[in-house]
């Protein structure tokens, strides 16, 4: 299983095209699969063809064909996450049509083991770690190919096509002089660093122009994709994607949305204050009083996480700063040094080592003789332990931070890849992410006093209230964005967005989760939404609001097992091999349990809870209510 990776840095490269981590409940057996399945996935016929099927089929045939299919799937596997490895550290024609043949391989193979796994719908006595894999086999996919080969392929094509694009995608001031061209990283400086209204807009404009050859690509992704969805018995490819959380698609949107309304006051509370801060920096012209900010000013190419313009927001100046990028030069730390630094948090808490492998096969700096995705990623090619990170690492402490966050990844993969090729997967996709965020949590300025990179650390509240707020601008800015995403793609797998409405839609949902806008007008000659890695690369997003819940809740309990005492936000378990053991447990568990067994192993709660990320930014919270006194909050 591979690239999942960070998103405050740089987002995610795709998981695998089939079977990107599946997760429902392991208890369930074949024979209740059949009785729930057609509900979940909207096919009335599934389950009397299931009984047809699996006539003369016995628990012995179920299990031998997971063993056959996990053989496979391992081999297609690692065939494709090879291919897109090369492709992603090396983007060529030749790579792009290996990666795209490769996914159709994958593609065919999982459609077909979908249908085959039809036949083992009704029979009594199946082991449950096998009913457990056919059912992960069903409902697993992110994207599912058409029966037809010349779809097939056309999918894999366009599938392979759209973030090739988006990794050479480059603005040019001058389209004859390549000098004036910029890429992502570059124009994503500019968003970072810059006060320039002008420079800002047009460095948010120019990105958005690389998506804009996407948009027909993308609507013949739907309907191919919805098309391959329907013949294994889903509605569309959205319900394809919710059906994986042991949960009913409807529950799942539901769960989601209590979620946010856990944490919806705290980012109202934010919001409101940035915004009057905004309009201090730029004018009340450029940013009202009272509603939407525009999207170009908050720091961050897609307005997804604000961090960068902390400056403007800083509550004490004065306090101690916990921006440990002058030290990490100043001790000479390189690209493999900051790695290495990162290690050494995992084999505090008694966790082994990185293989050697994975220090000869990763990609820690941007070449300069060939076009890469920079956008960091975590990998494991052959699901056999071959580690790697793909990174373009800056030294500075966003990117340590980001190092972190990847070998969570990494250590998930490592501690189940000895299980079944079906099993190697987080127990649901918030879990991958939020297993990674959680430990930089604990990138704490006791922690990085400890490892020699911060000096005077500070525990006033006036610290802790600085320190609260640059988190805040990425975790809790982030959460809307986390949850519209997805909600975007859904209408539009459904038909309730029609192509001729994805870029109204898009803001539409912006607007009313984000309360941000286009700083200029949009009309559908553009496609926003491609600008956005995981539209293109079709990674579901779910997972990241998911993850920026599950990480408070997981450091919380971690920080119990390391016994710490004393504020949550003051809590790193670097060195505390209790909070290693548990996590460990956790971790070799991959997805051989349901979602809430795993939850429970780590946090002793069968239920996603908003309330310890509450309780860790509990002092921003009252800071933040004072400070608006007076003000108009919300949109």
């Amino acid at each position: 299983m591979s690239r999942l990776c960070c998103l405050a840095s740089s987002s995610t490269p795709r998981l695998r095209a089939a079977l990107a981590g599946s997760f429902l409940a392991s208890s369930l057996l074949v024979a209740c699969t059949k009785k729930e399945a057609p509900k979940a996935q909207g096919e009335a016929g599934a389950a009397a063809t299931g009984a047809q099927a699996s006539q003369g089929n016995t628990p012995e045939d179920a299990a031998a064909f997971v063993t056959r299919v996990n053989e496979e799937l391992r081999r297609l596997w690692t065939a494709r996450e090879m291919a897109g490895w090369t492709n992603a550290t090396d983007i060529t024609d030749a790579h792009q049509a290996a990666e795209a043949e490769a996914s159709e391989a994958v593609m065919a193979y999982t459609a077909q083991a979908i249908a085959e796994s039809r036949a083992f719908a009704e029979i009594e006595g199946v082991d449950p770690a096998v009913a457990r894999q056919i059912h992960l086999l069903q409902v697993g996919a992110t994207m599912s190919a058409p029966s037809d080969p010349a779809k097939r392929k056309e999918l894999a094509q366009v599938a392979a096509e759209m973030p090739s694009i988006y990794g050479k995608g480059k603005y040019c001031q001058d389209p004859k002089d390549p000098e004036s061209c910029r890429d992502l990283g570059q124009l994503s400086s500019v968003l970072a660093e810059s006060r320039d209204y002008d420079a800002l807009l047009e460095a948010w404009q120019g990105w958005r122009t690389i998506s804009e050859p996407m948009r027909p690509m993308y609507q013949r992704f739907v309907e191919l994709s919805n098309e391959g969805a329907r013949e294994i018995g889903f509605a569309d490819t959205g319900e394809l994607w919710r059906s994986a959380y042991d949960m009913s698609p409807a529950e799942f949107e539901q769960e989601m949305e209590r979620l946010w309304q856990q944490v919806r006051p705290l980012y109202e509370q934010l919001h409101c204050h940035v915004r009057a801060k905004l309009a201090e920096t730029y004018g009340a012209d450029k940013v009202p009083a009272e509603g939407l900010i525009p999207a170009h000013l908050l720091g961050n190419m897609w307005a997804q996480e604000w961090g960068n313009v902390y400056p403007l927001m800083e509550p004490y100046a004065g306090q101690p700063s916990i921006d440990v990028t002058k030290a990490l030069v100043d001790e000479g730390y390189d690209s493999r040094k900051m790695v290495r630094g990162a290690e050494a948090f995992f084999v505090s808490l008694g966790l082994d080592p990185l293989p050697k492998t994975f220090w000869e096969r990763s990609m820690f700096d941007q070449p300069a003789d060939r076009d890469v995705v920079c956008h960091a990623s975590a990998w494991d090619v052959g699901m056999n332990d071959d580690l790697r990170i793909k990174m373009c690492i800056k030294i500075n402490m966003e990117d340590f931070v980001t190092i972190h966050h990847e070998l969570g990844h990494n250590y998930y993969y490592h501690y189940y890849y000895e299980l079944p090729p079906l099993f190697q997967a987080g127990a649901h996709d918030g879990f991958h992410e939020g297993i990674g965020d959680t430990l930089a949590l604990s990138v704490t300025p006791a922690y990085l006093k400890e490892i020699g990179l911060l000096g005077e650390v500070s525990n006033s509240p006036e610290a802790v209230i600085n320190k609260q707020m640059q988190d805040a601008l990425d975790k809790i800015a982030f959460l809307p964005f986390g949850l519209l995403i997805d909600r975007w793609r859904w209408m539009v797998f459904a038909g309730a967005v029609t192509p001729e409405n994805y870029n109204a839609a898009w803001w539409d949902l912006r607007r009313k989760y984000q309360g941000i806008d286009a700083p200029v007008p949009r009309s559908e000659a553009n496609f926003d939404p491609g600008a956005k890695y995981h539209i293109p690369a079709n990674t579901p997003y779910s997972r990241y609001f998911l993850a920026r819940i599950l990480q408070f809740q997981f450091h919380e309990a971690l920080c119990k097992a390391a016994g710490h005492e004393g504020p949550l936000h003051e809590c790193s378990i670097y060195g505390s091999k209790a909070a290693g053991d548990k996590l460990r447990t956790m971790l070799s568990m991959g997805a051989s349990k349901p979602w809430p067994d795993a939850l429970e192993a780590i946090t002793g709660s069968r239920q996603m809870d908003a309330g310890p990320m509450i309780e860790y930014f509990a002092p921003l919270m009252s800071y933040l209510e004072k400070e608006n006194e007076g003000r108009s909050c919300g949109w």
